[in-house]
This record gives structure tokens, sequence and C-alpha cells, in this order.
């Protein structure tokens, strides 16, 4: 899990609005994490998740407004970290990035997924890393998945907005193709709306051309993880 990045800043954000309590800050951090997540876990999470989401970064807006949390929610990072891995391990051209009870993965147009310009149908390299991909949601079929398609700033706003678009529906309907339940998975697209990179260099514009992957625990797996606990 070397590669696995780990974005901590919403974290904090969700410790420091609770840690305040005597209780708490008594506790050992296990006992942390039980009392933040029975206190707080999805009413923070939804209302963290709804900021970010509002923002630059839809795809964190998704993972941490499902959140449960507790230990519960401990449950579900379990299962998250071992899919990671096996994202990590299989498809090395993927940014994976373990964000509380879901995971991010990001495909560029040198990491993993590449369209040809003007352009969205899968092919060559990038059918590869979906198949991959698929293979994997496939083990674990109690995530759920959000595809957002991403563009840079060159061309005018709604052609933009409709490439992205057809992006990421060709990314969602290869997945299906490749046998993940339609039910599964939600699409979205945000045209040049939020870069990741500076649109006024190569690298940046690359890195703005891209689909984004949210995967985060079903209904299925959520009440698996409730019956855990209380078991």
């Amino acid at each position: 899990m070397k590669r696995i990045l780990k974005k901590t800043a919403y974290i904090v954000m969700i410790f420091s609005m609770v840690i305040g309590c005597k209780t708490v800050q008594n506790s050992n951090n296990k006992q942390k994490g039980a009392v933040i997540g029975a206190g707080s876990g999805a009413a923070i999470g939804g209302v963290i998740g709804n900021n970010v989401g509002s923002g630059n970064n839809t795809v964190l807006g998704a993972i941490l407004g499902a959140a449960i949390g507790g230990v519960a929610g401990g449950y579900i990072g379990n299962r998250m970290d071992r899919q990671a891995e096996r994202i990590e391990e299989e498809i090395p051209g993927a940014e994976v990035t373990r964000v509380g009870e879901g995971i991010n993965v990001t495909f560029t147009e040198d990491q993993g997924v590449h369209f040809d310009t003007n352009k969205s149908d899968v092919k060559g390299t990038s059918a590869g890393t979906l198949n991959s991909m698929a293979d994997i949601l496939k083990e674990y079929p109690k995530s759920n998945i959000l595809v957002e398609g991403h563009t840079d700033s060159a061309g005018p706003d709604d052609y933009n907005m409709n490439l992205s678009k057809m992006r990421a529906t060709s990314v969602s309907d290869y997945l299906i193709s490749q046998g993940i339940d339609r039910s599964r998975l939600t699409t979205k697209w945000y045209g040049e709306n939020q870069p990741i990179g500076d649109n006024d260099t190569k690298e940046g514009k690359a890195k703005n051309r891209r689909v984004e992957l949210a995967i985060v625990a079903s209904d299925a797996l959520k009440k698996e993880a409730q019956q855990q606990v209380k078991g």
C-alpha cells in the first residue's frame, strides 16, 4: 500500500469538531474512534461531504457523505483497505487514495485511461485497465461506484461539459459490458469545472483530462457492518 495516498485534512476536521469532550480526550484511540463515530459519524460525514461536494471535489464529497462512522465504519474501512490494495496491485497506472470509508481512484490520460482527441470510445490500453478494474469490482460486490468525467479548459464550456459526459458514460458503459451491475454505478460529469492541475501548463491540462471513481459501501455492506458490530 506504499503508493496509496492518505488524505487526512477532512478527517482532522471531523476530529476537531468532536474531541473537545473530556470523555473523548481521556479515552484511548480505539475508544475515540467509536465515540466519534457513534456520536457524529454519518451526520458529520454528510455535512463535510456536502460542503466538499459543492466545491471542487465531488468525489470526496460522495465518499465522506456516505460514511456511517463508529465501529461499523471501521469494519467498512477494513474492507476498503483490501480493495484499495488490490486496485494498486493490479492497476499500476491508477492513483489510489483511501479516504474515510471509501476509495478515490483517478485515471488521467497518462495513468490508465486515455481518450483520443475529441473522442470518448474505450480502446487499447484503456480497455485493459478497465477490464482489470471490473474484475476487482466483481470481487467486492458490496460496493457502489461513482464515475466522474472531467476535462481541461481548452475549448468552449458547453463542448467540454458534453465531452466529459460522453467519456464518463463510456467508462460506465464499459464496466457494465464487463459484468458490473448497472445498479452499482452512478455517472456524473463536470467539464472543466473541477481542475486538479494548472490549465496554463501542458502538464496541468493533462491532469485535468481525467476520469475519477468514488468507491463506497453499498447498503448491503453497511447492514453487514452494523450486524457484525451487534453480533
